[in-house]
């Protein structure tokens, strides 16, 4: 590990943890006043979820970019720009006048996500190896998942107390302690290791990348989760408040019960490291995702409790298969680990926003729609891993 001089390591691994927790902060916190928000806009619940969809997207697309720029100019520029341009991004939201404001904002915001999130994941690979990196994404994905747990609660707390404005105005503040850090963080990445080529020509880092193809085959395969997952984030809000008829208050608890699941999915990786392979863990795992699916579908739709108790297997299923994931692809990646890490994040996002496009689509009933995306990504899952050999013990 390059040595810190204002970063122990300790809070290194805390930075990193925090920096993980960008994205669910930056949705999670004003999940609850989805459904409240198109009548304060005066525009349609469709309209209102693009606040998500664009910030997803445009996320993918970020990191696509800001991968390679961190291998050629080091990964302190990019996070430093990254956290800066999120801080901005985030009082324009809370400033918009219309929907098309708090659009643009989440835009940028997305855009500053990025770039933050691209160069956390580098600092896994730059700073530690073998074993003790394998440690530090358990750590790092288990404490992460305190944010989607707590921000819908704090987001419910905030609605009873002022409006949807102040979780963006929080946002802010907590960009801006990453600006701080970010600007005492020693850089990972020395010149002599850096892409020596043009700006521009690292770009093209990324179709070395994707030419790798069992890396990507794998990285399909494991993404694939991320479009049941997400299109659960989108449609929560309005089937526990819409459809279960629970108080913005009460959909936060049952969003952070769900959320509570995802910590014990790293502890059970690093059990299940120690007890079987890499193929074992991977069929528990899609068994699991696959048995949560058809839970969704015959027993979710009776009840606010019974929806929560039948996705739960899937959230744990999920924060399994995330660590897992990370430490086989970033050990099948090459030396280039800022262009694998954003091929990494993009394809997830990527699968994620189409994920939440499905979920959103007008339906009857969206427990059962939301139990259709569970098997069918499961079930492609499942055929892919059967092309997928060789998986690193």
């Amino acid at each position: 590990m390059v040595q810190q001089k204002y970063l122990s390591t300790p809070v290194m691994i805390a930075f990193i943890t925090f920096m993980n927790m960008f994205i669910p902060l930056s949705t999670d916190l004003y999940l609850p006043a989805l459904p409240a928000m198109g009548g304060y806009f005066s525009v349609s619940q469709s309209l209102v979820s693009l606040t998500l969809t664009v910030f997803f997207f445009v996320f993918a697309v970020s990191m696509v970019l800001f991968g390679p720029l961190s291998d050629k100019y080091g990964r302190k520029p990019i996070l430093v720009f990254g956290a800066a341009l999120f801080s901005a991004a985030s009082l324009v939201c809370a400033l918009s006048a219309d929907i098309y404001t708090l659009i643009a904002g989440r835009f940028l915001q997305a855009m500053g996500s990025g770039a933050v999130i691209t160069v956390s994941t580098t600092l896994i690979k730059d700073c530690f190896n073998g074993r003790m990196m394998s440690k530090i994404l358990a750590i790092t994905q288990s404490l992460s998942v305190i944010a989607p747990m707590v921000a819908p609660i704090i987001g419910g707390l905030l609605l009873q107390f002022s409006s949807w404005r102040s979780a963006f105005y929080l946002l802010m503040a907590l960009g801006l302690v990453n600006l701080v850090l970010s600007l005492l963080f020693t850089e990972t990445l020395p010149a002599e290791r850096r892409f020596q080529g043009r700006g521009a020509g690292s770009l093209m880092l990324l179709l070395e990348q994707a030419k790798q193809k069992h890396f990507m085959l794998a990285l399909v395969m494991f993404s694939l989760l991320s479009v049941p997952f997400m299109a659960y984030l989108s449609v929560s809000s309005f089937v526990y408040i819409e459809t279960f008829h629970l108080s913005a208050q009460q959909y936060s608890y049952f969003f952070a019960a769900n959320a509570c699941a995802s910590m014990l999915g790293p502890a059970c990786y690093l059990k299940l490291k120690q007890a079987m392979n890499n193929s074992q863990i991977l069929i528990r795992g899609l068994m699991t995702a696959l048995a949560s699916g058809l839970l969704v579908m015959f027993v979710g739709p009776l009840g606010a409790f019974l929806f929560l108790a039948s996705f739960v297997p899937f959230t744990l299923a999920m924060s399994v298969m995330r660590p897992f994931s990370m430490d086989i692809l970033l050990n099948e990646a090459g030396k280039n680990t800022g262009t694998a890490s954003s091929m990494i994040n993009f394809v997830h996002t990527l699968f994620g926003s189409i994920g939440m496009m499905l979920g959103t689509l007008p339906r009857g009933n969206f427990v059962v729609g939301l139990a259709i995306i569970m098997l069918s990504a499961t079930l492609l899952a499942v055929a892919l891993s059967r092309f997928v050999k060789g998986l690193r013990s």
